[in-house]
């Protein structure tokens, strides 16, 4: 297959973003590829069995890794998500240090709770699940007061948009498929810039097509495998 092509003022790369069908890390890749109209080729894997040609090129074994004209390998969300922003026009961090150094600092606080929503769907004990919860609805506190309207800090889609939409979309697929008074639930309960925040990023194109139409269905296939606490609770057919 030949890759599609990027051009910017110094070259033209050939791009392709070697993914896992539910990982949030490779969503925050796309929807940033996707953001900045940057043609790419997706290969998309299973980390249970990795391709040989993947475990040589990958120092970490970890997705989304970017191949840039075939031979070239950026790895880490972050440093992938950041490169296309900066051999592209237009900004998604902002440009004043101190600004765009608190965007970094809430685009880590992501990844924690991602940490702390694969403890939610892994664990098989419920009181480790109920404190996940808790976690959960402590970081989404702290994030309440930060985010402005419609995005994260107003009116740009910025790269922490990005970061949490995957986030979002985990609650998405679980809360369409237990209780409607389940603990989980209730995690964002109260949260009106957070709810508003989450509603205006599953309108954006860019999110919706970061994932393929099973992927629902595929979560909860796999959260199922898990045997947790979680997949006991799920109304849903796995």
């Amino acid at each position: 297959m030949t890759p599609n092509i990027i051009a910017n003022a110094d070259t033209s790369q050939a791009l392709e973003l070697v993914s896992y069908k539910l990982c949030p890390y490779v969503q925050r890749a796309v929807i940033t590829l996707t953001e900045k109209s940057v043609p790419f080729v997706r290969t998309d894997i299973e980390l249970s069995h990795k391709p040989k040609w993947f475990i040589e090129k990958s120092p970490t074994g970890k997705v989304p890794m970017l191949v840039v004209n075939e031979h070239d390998v950026l790895f880490e969300s972050h440093i992938i998500c950041e490169y296309i922003d900066n051999v592209t026009q237009g900004n998604m961090l902002p440009s004043v240090p101190l600004a765009r150094a608190q965007h970094q600092g809430w685009i880590a606080f992501g990844s924690t709770i991602l940490n702390t929503i694969a403890k939610l769907y892994s664990t098989p004990v419920k009181t480790e699940f109920e404190q996940a919860c808790r976690e959960l609805k402590n970081a989404f506190r702290r994030i309440e007061t930060e985010v402005k309207q419609p995005y994260f800090s107003g009116d740009a889609f910025m790269m922490v948009d990005a970061v949490y939409a995957p986030i979002f979309r985990y609650f998405d697929v679980f809360e369409s498929n237990v209780a409607s008074d389940a603990t989980l639930v209730r995690v964002l309960n109260g949260l009106e810039n957070t709810r508003r925040w989450r509603q205006q990023l599953e309108q954006r194109p860019s999110v919706q097509s970061a994932v393929a139409a099973d992927y629902s269905d595929s979560l909860l296939a796999f959260v199922a495998k898990k045997g947790g606490y979680l997949s006991h609770q799920l109304s849903g057919k796995h």
